[in-house]
């Protein structure tokens, strides 16, 4: 069994969605981000970052308990449990891998400055907007490129790539694109939003999360606490 403590965001449903891809058993421990909750003791035992997602997965290697932080060595270690979408010929595996670290140290992080400054953050700073949205339009551009050669992100198969990168793009609005001008992001984009298991994932908690509209939960994400010694 695996023990998955997550909210619904980009980061969380990629996880949710490996489990439903690869029909792992797990139990959800809702982690309330805009509440605190990353901060108690408890999750911070599991992840040390105060970040969502993470799991324990009581029947680990040899057996043994494991818990695991951050959403890309998640990605990875469930691939290699299940034998599934992360390929063993070396050259689709390192392909695969190269394009869930341009998620990982890209993707998502570009996003998430793109996401602050033009939803969240309480003063509008052009210079911040004009910059992130530009860069979330050439990392479009960079998916668009490889996505006209290759049906998926690392090759002709659906693999962690895919998953990881997927959840970003679900709010394409929000980060000043149009996705019309990158069609071959679209085609992907539509393909994996259709699988079963994908629309499963993204349902996770979802009914839970609720619109960052109030001071606690924008302290909580964005103020002094997160910045504090747990």
């Amino acid at each position: 069994m695996i023990d998955v403590y997550s909210w619904a965001t980009p980061n969380g449903h990629k996880v949710h969605i490996m489990l439903e891809e690869t029909g792992l058993e797990y139990r959800v421990h809702p982690v309330n981000i805009g509440a605190g909750d990353q901060f108690k003791p408890d999750f911070l035992g599991i992840s040390p970052n105060n970040k969502i997602p993470a799991i324990v997965d009581s029947d680990g290697p040899g057996g043994k308990p494991l818990s695991l932080f951050e959403s890309g060595a998640i990605l990875i270690y469930l691939a290699e449990k299940t034998a599934k979408f992360l390929p063993t010929e070396a050259g689709a595996r390192y392909a695969t891998l190269q394009w869930l670290m341009f998620q990982m140290g890209g993707l998502g992080p570009m996003l998430g400055q793109t996401h602050h400054f033009r939803i969240y953050a309480p003063e509008k700073i052009d210079y911040a907007i004009n910059r992130y949205t530009n860069e979330a339009k050439r990392l479009y551009g960079v998916m668009d490129t490889q996505l006209g050669k290759t049906q998926y992100m690392a090759g002709n198969d659906y693999t962690i790539a895919d998953i990881a990168s997927f959840p970003w793009t679900r709010s394409w609005q929000n980060q000043g694109i149009e996705l019309a001008e990158f069609p071959n992001v679209k085609r992907w984009h539509e393909a994996i939003a259709a699988r079963p298991a994908v629309i499963r994932g993204v349902d996770v908690l979802a009914s839970a999360r609720q619109a960052l509209t109030d001071d606690k939960a924008r302290e909580m994400l964005f103020g002094a606490t997160q910045y504090a010694k747990h």
